[in-house]
Order: structure tokens, then C-alpha cells, then sequence
């Protein structure tokens, strides 16, 4: 279990230097659905089912619209790839700082052990992520609101991020 969750981290690492690096919207796209399945592997080997599988949903639906959106935006003639020569210093750079970073805090993550939420409670009733999820509902209103305007602010950066220097398809002819 050790190195399947290691591996869904290092995974994640990876799908989020690939977004950093941000080639094209495209690449970009591809990298974040590979964050988001890592993100909920790392849930699922914590104990949780339901929410790790609505939130893949939810995610990759609203990445489909973001992608489609982004893409009739930015339409690039020659898109920029993982193996251009500017990416790929952008890659080893966050790589390097990952690496360092992982160097100040290696001390004491080993100690404790990774376990599961059922395993935190001797008697508890019910699981971990059901209580998530009945706390969800219950306060919802105001993180509704909150997270949809969250979704807005971040649609709105992500396409101004990928216009760069070229107005995409909304330029003037």
C-alpha cells in the first residue's frame, strides 16, 4: 500500500509540473486531469470512496468545458509541447525546486504510519467520508455560492493565462 501511494504521489508531482510548465492549453489540460486522478487515488488510499469519485466527476466535467472553452480560444497553429526546448527548461526548474524543497522537509514524514479514516476511530459508526459528505449538505448553502465564484475567478484566470502574447481567436483581422 506504501508504494502505491507513493506512486500516486510522485504522479502527482509529475501532473503538476506538467501544469506549471503550462506548453499550450492543450498539454496543460491532459496535465490536470492527470492531477485530478492522482489527487483522488490519494483519497481513495486514505479510506475515502464517495467523495474522491464525485469530485473526478465534477472536476473532469468542468475540465471539459474549460478545455473546449480554452481551445477556441487559444487556437495555436503550432502548439508548444513537453519537448520543446523552453518547456523542457521550465520542467527541470520546478523539478529542481521540488527536489530542494523535498530536501528541507524530508525530516520526520516516515515516522508516522499512513492510515485509513476508518482506522482513526475504534467505534465509529460511520465511515469518514459519509460524514464529509452530511456536513457538505449541511452547511452548503454559503460554500455554494463560495465555490462558484471560486469556478468563475479560476476560468477567468486559466483563460487569461493561456491567451499569452497572441489574442487567440478573438483577435482583431
Amino acid at each position: 500500500m506504501t508504494f502505491v501511494m507513493s506512486l500516486f504521489l510522485i504522479c502527482l508531482i509529475v501532473g503538476l509540473v506538467a501544469v506549471a510548465s503550462n506548453p499550450s492549453p492543450y498539454f496543460a489540460a491532459l496535465g490536470l486531469v492527470v492531477v485530478s486522478g492522482m489527487g483522488c487515488g490519494v483519497l481513495v488510499g486514505h479510506g475515502g470512496s464517495f467523495l474522491p469519485l464525485v469530485l473526478f466527476l465534477i472536476y473532469l466535467g468542468g475540465m471539459l468545458v474549460v478545455f473546449a472553452y480554452c481551445s477556441a480560444l487559444a487556437a495555436e497553429p503550432y502548439p508548444e509541447s513537453w519537448g520543446s526546448r523552453a518547456v523542457a527548461v521550465y520542467m527541470a526548474s520546478y523539478v529542481v525546486l521540488v527536489v530542494v524543497m523535498a530536501g528541507l522537509f524530508w525530516g520526520g514524514w516516515y515516522e508516522s504510519s499512513w492510515v485509513t479514516v476508518e482506522e482513526l476511530e475504534e467505534f465509529s459508526v460511520f465511515r469518514g467520508d459519509v460524514e464529509g459528505v452530511a456536513l457538505m449538505y449541511s452547511f452548503g448553502g454559503g460554500m455554494l455560492v463560495i465555490s462558484a465564484w471560486v469556478l468563475l475567478l479560476t476560468l477567468l484566470v486559466v483563460l487569461e493565462l493561456t491567451r499569452g502574447l497572441s489574442r487567440g481567436a478573438l483577435r482583431v483581422v
